[in-house]
């Protein structure tokens, strides 16, 4: 298995690193810098050298961290590039353990109107949408209505004394907008979508006379379409696909949200289709953050008979450092946006849902209540072909199931090094304990906190909400934090992945809008250091790549994020207000766009 046999020829490349580099900033240095940082304020994540002065690059790894500017200095060349940080904030590059990659590129340059309550902001999207695209290309997306009966930024059920009044749009407010361009919009619960003229014209219902159609007064269509309906499969069907050169555009825009926000690698739930435009960018010399690929614990018998291990080359099938297979991604239940979540006891606005369990294969729809089976079965199955399971779980009964299913599998020999539970979102007291002993990472998503609280109470109830996003509870448990943003979120919620949000979320446990103003469930807080802990060297960590990144260390990839202000030392109110200056990939300054190489 890779993570066996990684860490000897990691050790015999650090020590030839060593040797050639002449040992880090104490000895005469034998070749020149490429790239030299000084005079910032570094943080390694290095225990034995915590703080620094200055950094040394030579082609993709560090070759020094010095106490002085001085030491640093000496590395300089002819050819070497200097960057005076200004006492800006160095670590080690962020890294995101949970994005869905195609999915926040299509949210940048399609249609997002998950906040849009009125015709102002659906014209205004709209708008914007349609100066990106070519005559005929339909604008798709949409999502209107997530933030309708809760505010962004609302504190939760308490602050909610009424619901809002719904709003509904109609094909006339962006008729003007669209002659050449056919919209077909979602609701966030895929229940109503909204199709303009030249989409109903498509689909030949412009005149109406289909079941699924909302009529106004004088029996002419609105625009809404009803889901499932016959209206529906004919707009389905009429609908174009995206072509290859949108999709790379907006893989395009989705990296340059990533740089800027001094994302150095993302961990992405990938699919077939996706995996060819990340080789694609690749080979054009476009790919500016490293990739690790999750793809569906169903596919490991597939990969396995194509040749294909953890850490291997989509197209290639040699070791990759910047785009390359990981483990294999499994679910147990839903999510809560949707009541979906697994709980042992039914939701409090719900009495009869339990959430549900989700499938893995075509031919097993339904896993039946109680049954994980299935899941341990193709976890065997991945775990042959050399990939660990990363599996969503997030009510605490999905929790409770899968802690049970990894216990099996230790009691049998596995060794469990790298599985994680992504989310880990609502546990019960008697099972946080239990993952100690399993040794597992928790994949946890910080901003889920901001923006959940707004009706998490109102669903399970202000008793199992202490084991929500329960992150203290979970490290003094003996579990292992990654942060992962789930980026750009779900279709009920939009997760931002800037670093800022996350970290702030773990710190004050707080709306964007600062309430609670005590924080919700305070005592589960976390440090900043925990927190940059998380996004660095324990993400490393939990991909068996800690031994060449994860912290500011000679003979280490060159990952690094700079920020503009030394988040351990400013008040966590202003934690939203720092700014990313650069972002450095193998020793490539691929932010800001002047330092383009």
């Amino acid at each position: 298995m890779f993570k066996r046999q990684s860490k000897g020829l990691a050790t015999i490349l650090f020590s030839a690193i060593l040797i050639w580099f002449g040992g880090g900033c104490g000895q005469q240095p034998k070749k020149p810098a490429d790239l030299i940082l000084y005079n910032g304020d570094i943080y390694t994540m290095n225990p034995s050298q915590p703080e620094a002065k200055a950094m040394v690059i030579v082609g993709n790894k560090i070759a020094a961290v010095c106490k002085t500017d001085k030491e640093a200095l000496k590395w300089k060349g002819e050819k070497t590039k200097l960057i005076d940080l200004k006492g800006a904030f160095v670590t080690p590059g962020i890294i995101d353990a949970h994005v869905h990659f195609n999915r926040a590129g299509a949210l940048i340059n399609d249609a997002n109107l998950m906040t849009v309550a009125d015709e102002a902001g659906l014209r205004q999207e709209i708008a914007r949408v349609v100066s990106l695209l070519d005559k005929g290309e339909w604008i798709t997306e949409g999502l209107w209505g997530a933030y309708e009966q809760w505010g962004l930024g609302d504190p939760g059920a308490e602050a909610k004394k009424e619901k809002r009044p719904a709003w509904r749009p109609n094909r006339w407010m962006i008729d003007d907008l669209t002659p050449d361009n056919p919209c077909f919009l979602c609701r966030y619960d895929y229940k109503e979508w909204l199709a303009n003229t030249a989409a109903l014209k498509a689909a030949g219902l412009e005149k109406g006379g289909v079941e699924g159609l909302e009529l106004d007064k004088m029996g002419r269509p609105t625009g809404i379409v009803f889901r499932p309906s016959p209206a529906f499969d004919r707009l389905m069907k009429a609908r174009q696909p995206k072509s290859a050169k949108r999709l790379l555009d907006e893989n395009r825009a989705a990296l340059k949200a990533l740089r800027e926000a001094g994302i150095v690698e993302i961990h992405d739930i990938a699919t077939f289709d996706q995996i060819q435009r990340f080789i694609e960018l690749q080979e054009r010399g476009e790919l500016t953050c490293r990739v690790w690929l999750r793809p569906d614990l169903s596919l490991g018998a597939k990969l396995k008979e194509e040749g294909f291990t953890m850490g291997l080359h989509p197209k290639t099938k040699q070791r990759d450092y910047w785009l390359r297979y990981g483990a294999l991604k499994g679910y147990v239940d839903g999510i809560m946006g949707t009541h979906g979540a697994l709980f042992f006891e039914p939701y409090n606005d719900d009495p009869n849902n339990y959430g549900h369990w989700r499938h893995h294969t075509s031919d097993d729809p339904e896993l039946k209540v109680g049954n994980m089976e299935k899941m341990y079965n193709l976890i065997k199955v991945g775990l042959e072909a050399g990939f660990v399971p990363n599996v969503h779980a997030i009510g605490d009964r999905g929790v409770a199931e899968l802690l049970t299913l990894f216990e099996r599998l230790q009691k049998e020999g596995v060794d469990l090094t790298g599985f994680r539970i992504i989310h880990a979102q609502v546990i019960r007291p008697q099972d946080f304990p239990r993952f100690k002993k399993l040794g597992l990472f928790a994949e946890v998503n910080p901003y889920h906190i901001s923006d959940d609280m707004r009706w998490m109470e109102e669903r399970i109830g202000a008793e199992r909400c202490r084991g929500a996003y329960a992150f203290r509870s979970l490290l003094e448990n003996g579990a292992r934090l990654c942060f992962g943003s789930d980026w750009p979120g779900t279709s009920a919620a939009y997760y931002h992945m800037h670093p800022k949000y996350l970290i702030y979320s773990a710190v004050t446990r707080k709306t964007l809008k600062g309430t609670p103003p005590e924080g919700w469930f305070p005592e589960q807080r976390l440090t900043v250091e925990e927190c940059l802990k998380a996004y660095t060297i324990n993400a490393a960590e939990a991909c068996f790549e800690a031994d060449i990144r994860g912290s500011l260390e000679v003979g280490k990839l060159a990952d690094i994020t700079v920020f503009d202000r030394n988040l351990m030392k400013i008040p966590e109110e202003d934690i939203l207000k720092i700014e990313v200056l650069m972002t450095i990939v193998d020793g490539q300054i691929v932010f800001p766009p002047k330092f383009l190489n």
